[in-house]
């Protein structure tokens, strides 16, 4: 094994260290990780009053352009400094399930002001009134998970039937 090989496992890991740090400390300094802060962002009745809040939408959009550029740069690449390849997302279409989770996800972000990133780094701050959140939201995975696996073994008789 050469030695850029091995040092790829030790990158990659420096790098979600410092990838972390950085999503945290920007969540923490633009206040994503209050809850308040991202219902007022939601609550577009808040418009008339003065009062709707959209530095959610800024924050969104300094994300979205800041890894258009990053990720122009890095696929210039042949591959990743930190990885054996560039990691794609598989799906590319919009079906049932995409939809129904996002609608499900946007009904809980709305309920709660909290999506797992922000959740995660409230552990620091508002520690016991958070694990609650993160306790819910672990077991929605959860039975979501169970449900696909439940639905897999239904399914795969009838497909070795089929072939």
């Amino acid at each position: 094994m050469s030695e850029t090989a091995q040092r790829r496992p030790i990158l990659f890991h420096a790098a979600a260290l410092a990838s972390g740090v950085i999503f945290g400390a920007g969540l923490a300094v633009s206040g994503m990780i209050h809850p308040q802060k991202v219902k007022a962002f939601l609550n577009l009745s808040l418009i008339r009053s003065g009062q709707w809040d959209p530095s959610l939408a800024i924050v969104l959009a300094m994300a979205v352009i800041i890894t258009m550029g990053a990720l122009r740069v890095a696929h210039r690449r042949r591959r990743p400094l930190a990885a054996a390849s560039f990691s794609q997302p598989h799906a590319r279409r919009v079906d049932g399930e995409l939809v129904i989770g996002a609608a499900i996800f946007g009904i809980g972000w709305g309920l709660a002001g909290l999506c797992p990133g922000p959740a995660l780094a409230d552990l620091v701050s508002t520690f016991p009134s958070i694990l609650l959140f993160l306790g819910a939201m672990l077991a929605g995975m959860t039975l979501v998970h169970v449900w696909r696996l439940r639905a897999r073994r239904q399914s795969a008789p009838v497909e070795e039937v089929e072939t």
